[in-house]
């Protein structure tokens, strides 16, 4: 059997297109095993696609963007889309079923500084009409925010699941907003290979798994989804696993849609051009390919 190395640069159960598709008999069904693996500080997926240690990198379309502002090509093309909408959940301390982004101006927010998601938050703000330079955004180290939260700081959160569900599930917070929406959609996260390896069989059989995958997970209930890739979380708690599946099968972030979209990509460069973040809107071919074999 061929085996695919599947790198991830987060692993959250967000990124559950790709867990779900290590898991069950997608792959195994085409002849491919699997074997994975985390990201560590320093050195990203794309990295591990460069060197030659990861098949399948899950990353992000900016990525490229970062290449292409220094002038470089991307080493990579994006191929399949993994969540068309952010995956950032806003927590409070108090449940408050009239909440509105308004609230936000003069708060304090406990939110993940640099990179993507305060990229995807600033443009937020713009598209509900709020001026982010009035939140008091507080910046701790990403592992300590949580802690800090529960210790008392800040009147919101900004975190990607399951945290907010286990807030949520200890009595520490109810959650009042999703990024997503106010963002609206877009290429958020991706599937990204070499240019060579996407010319294989192997990328031919792992996509038609990928896009299987894809469909079971959008059309499955999430306690059973908690249960086939429940391993992937062994430190969550399953009833909480179970709410952050639903969670994101109802923000709709998920779809059996694989191909990144023209519609998917501009929406990306709308973002990172009202940012500052690209130097000019990249033509899509330098970013993304089509799914091998469709």
């Amino acid at each position: 059997m061929k085996e695919i190395r599947a790198q991830f640069t987060w692993l959250t159960a967000f990124y559950s297109p790709l867990v779900a598709t290590l898991t069950g008999t997608f792959l195994e069904s085409r002849g491919l095993k699997f074997s994975w693996s985390i990201a560590t500080p320093g050195r990203s997926a794309v990295d591990a696609l460069i060197d030659g240690t990861a098949d399948v990198a899950q990353t992000t379309l900016s990525n490229a963007f970062g290449f292409l502002n220094q002038g470089k090509p991307s080493p990579c093309l994006h191929f399949g889309l993994t969540n068309e909408m952010d995956g950032f959940f806003l927590t409070a301390r108090q449940a408050d079923p009239d909440f509105s982004w308004k609230k936000l101006e003069g708060a304090e927010l406990l939110i993940l500084h640099g990179g993507q998601p305060m990229q995807m938050f600033k443009y937020a703000c713009h598209r509900q009409g709020i001026d982010i330079n009035k939140i008091k955004l507080i910046n701790v180290p990403p592992a300590e925010m949580d802690k800090a939260f529960r210790a008392g700081t800040g009147d919101y959160i900004h975190q990607q699941g399951p945290s907010p569900q286990q807030l949520v599930a200890d009595g520490a917070g109810h959650i009042v907003a999703t990024v997503g929406p106010a963002v609206g959609k877009c290429g958020f996260s991706s599937l990204a290979a070499t240019r060579e390896w996407l010319q294989t069989e192997e990328a031919v059989a792992f996509t038609a798994a990928y896009k299987e995958a894809k469909a079971y997970l959008i059309n499955t209930p999430a306690k059973e989804l908690a249960k086939a890739t429940g391993s992937f979380f062994p430190t969550i708690q399953t009833d909480v696993l179970v709410q952050c599946l639903h969670d994101y099968q109802k923000l709709g972030c998920w779809s059996e849609e694989i191909e990144i979209t023209h519609d998917n990509y501009q929406s990306m460069l709308d973002i990172y051009e009202f940012n500052g973040g690209i130097n000019e809107r990249y033509a899509y071919e330098l970013v993304c390919a089509k799914p091998p074999g469709f």
